[in-house]
């Protein structure tokens, strides 16, 4: 895996940073708690970004927690997504403004600003004490929380990084911060005595809002092309473009098993779901293996090259975290982390149901005509 690091390291221009632990935080039952604890020991700070923050009991905890750390003389700073976060309490932002948390929407919605209108920040991290970040998939809302035991509870992972790489996924917290009112004072940590605290590797990938491109799609083009034996892929909203889809059929075509993992029936999102099935036929003709989670909503954004490298972070694989949106990824070098989430995969696909090609095949006329409709919208999904 080292030629693929360096190759990496070329094409995305930043590098992998040593000494770093990772643990993997799988659903809410595991996510909120070590969350919610990160913040209740901050002592000094505490930075938050998160494009989803919607209602629930754990919307209330958060905005408590936060509120608490702020009245007790923590710097906290929360930024939330104005459009992800639109369905948010407001008296909650009203409480934590009044402790003396700094809130602040990222891009409010102005109709006269189009420019800014289409392209958020869909990027979830909390930094504690310059010492310990999060990232990953979740969003705080009940649909979150549970252990993903039915379709209420969704399923989704998230990830608790201590050591030097903490200060890399921190810029991207302040490139947002930057945008709002208070950045004339950004307040930069000196993270020059943060030691190294284990043995995985992070090349941490930082993507800003663009116009058709993105250096996340030149990532997840990179490493599918550069598989040799095995690419396995979750993702909450599949809508890859015709390259994409050129590079996923090449790869199993040359022998490399791809397997895709989707939400089944439970899917948040119809119109991104239908959008996204205009290139199964090309990819299940290739060999390609898609798989529909059954038991809820499966939100986790994960891909695994020959079950040595995972990346993990805010992006799925659609347009708007491949064109549109501020995303954050992390390319971890760990097989310790890679082994726990490549058994996560195969517990996950276990409660799956294949896509079968014949079958495939035989979808109703009035099925088609709704997939070439969302098809026409895809570059907003």
């Amino acid at each position: 895996m080292k030629d693929l690091a360096n190759k990496l390291e070329t094409v995305l221009g930043t590098i992998f940073i040593p000494g770093n632990t990772v643990e993997v935080l799988r659903n809410g039952d595991e996510i909120f708690p070590a969350m919610l604890n990160a913040i209740s020991e901050a002592s000094e700070s505490i930075d938050f970004v998160t494009f989803v923050y919607w209602q629930g009991e754990i919307a209330i905890k958060f905005a408590n927690a936060l509120s608490e750390r702020a009245a007790a003389g923590v710097k906290v700073r929360v930024l939330l997504d104005a459009f992800g976060s639109y369905p948010m309490r407001t008296e909650l932002i009203k409480l934590m403004q009044e402790q003396g948390v700094q809130v602040h929407r990222f891009r409010p919605i102005a109709h006269w600003k189009v420019w800014k209108l289409d392209n958020r920040t869909h990027r979830k991290i909390l930094v504690c004490d310059s010492k310990v970040a999060f990232t990953g998939g979740v969003g705080i809302a009940k649909e979150w929380e549970g252990n993903a035991r039915n379709a209420s509870e969704w399923r989704d992972t998230h990830f608790r990084i201590r050591g030097p790489a903490v200060r890399i996924i921190h810029s991207a917290f302040i490139s947002n911060w930057s945008e709002t009112e208070n950045s004339n004072n950004l307040e930069i940590p000196d993270y020059s005595t943060l030691p190294a605290q284990g043995s995985a590797q992070i090349l941490t990938l930082a993507s800003p809002s663009s116009i058709n491109w993105s250096t996340i799609a030149l990532l997840f083009r990179t490493l599918i092309a550069s598989a040799e034996h095995k690419i396995s892929i979750a993702t909450a909203y599949f809508v890859a473009d015709d390259i994409l889809t050129n590079i996923l059929c090449k790869a199993s075509e040359d022998g490399v098993i791809v397997q895709i993992l989707i939400p089944g029936d439970n899917s948040d999102s119809r119109l991104s779901q239908l959008g996204g099935r205009a290139n199964f036929d090309k990819l299940l003709k290739a060999g390609v293996k898609i798989f529909c989670y059954q038991p809820t909503m499966m939100h986790a954004k994960i891909m695994l090259v020959d079950d040595h490298i995972g990346v993990v972070g805010s992006a799925n694989i659609n347009h708007r975290s491949m064109s549109k949106d501020e995303e954050l990824c992390l390319v971890i070098d760990d097989q310790k982390t890679v082994d726990i989430l490549g058994t996560d995969y195969e517990e996950d696909l276990e409660k799956s149901v294949p896509i079968d090609l014949k079958n495939w095949k035989e979808r109703s006329i009035w099925v088609r005509v709704k997939e070439t409709f969302a098809y026409w919208l895809r570059h907003e999904l």
